[in-house]
């Protein structure tokens, strides 16, 4: 018989014992032969006795461990090398074990900077709008170098962020109508400034849009 079923067969005649109003004592008995039992091969209710067998074994290889987390890390998202040396820092991986991995993962092509940060320029601002000084603060707030960030954000062509500025101004002005010319400029022009558009590619953008419902602001832009 399998070790499994004697077990449930034993656990079936404990639970008759204890309807017939026995089984409590046995049951509290075979746990305490357990815990004597591992007492017994040196464990300890916090873990294995320092001193037994168990306690014994070596302690973890620090690069493995690095690999290990860098590994899950890049697997759930990509990071930087600075974003995987702060997890690793944080996590008290030794620095030249760190520093060892990193390098390793780096020629591997595993960590790439600069196609990081590429990628991140194309999908934030597709995706969320962003000009290159928000897209510039993101990277540099990832750990990217200047060099690759300057690199990165120049990809993007002025005339598509301006396009881009356009769009985001035609999406929010309809619900802007209710307010004065002044109010509804203050309110274009801080949303765009939120996405990192200067101010004067902003308020060129919403005279635009402006002047194309006949509001004439020449008056009222800076």
């Amino acid at each position: 018989m399998l070790a499994g079923s004697s077990w449930f067969a034993g656990e079936q005649a404990e639970g008759g014992k204890k309807r017939s109003g026995g089984g409590r004592r046995s049951s509290k008995s075979g746990r305490s032969g357990r815990r004597g039992e591992k007492r017994a091969k040196g464990w300890l209710p916090e873990g294995p006795d320092a001193e037994s067998p168990a306690g014994a074994a070596p302690a973890a290889d620090p690069e493995s461990v690095a690999r290990a987390i860098c590994l899950r890390l890049l697997t759930l998202a990509p990071k930087t090398r600075a974003q995987l040396a702060e997890a690793l820092r944080k996590r008290e991986v030794p620095d030249d074990a760190a520093e060892a991995v990193l390098s390793r993962f780096s020629e591997l092509g595993l960590i790439d900077d600069e196609a990081f940060a590429a990628a991140w320029v194309d999908s934030r601002h597709h995706g969320r709008g962003l000009a290159k000084r928000a897209l510039a603060a993101e990277l540099r707030h990832r750990g990217v170098d200047t060099d690759t960030v300057n690199e990165a954000v120049d990809r993007l062509d002025p005339d598509q962020e301006a396009e881009t500025a356009r769009r985001l101004v035609e999406r929010k002005l309809a619900a802007t109508r209710s307010l004065d010319p002044r109010a509804r400029t203050r309110r274009l022009a801080g949303m765009l400034a939120r996405k990192g558009y200067p101010s004067g590619l902003a308020f060129r953008v919403i005279r635009e849009a402006l002047e194309q419902e006949g509001i004439d602001m020449e008056e009222d832009l800076p």
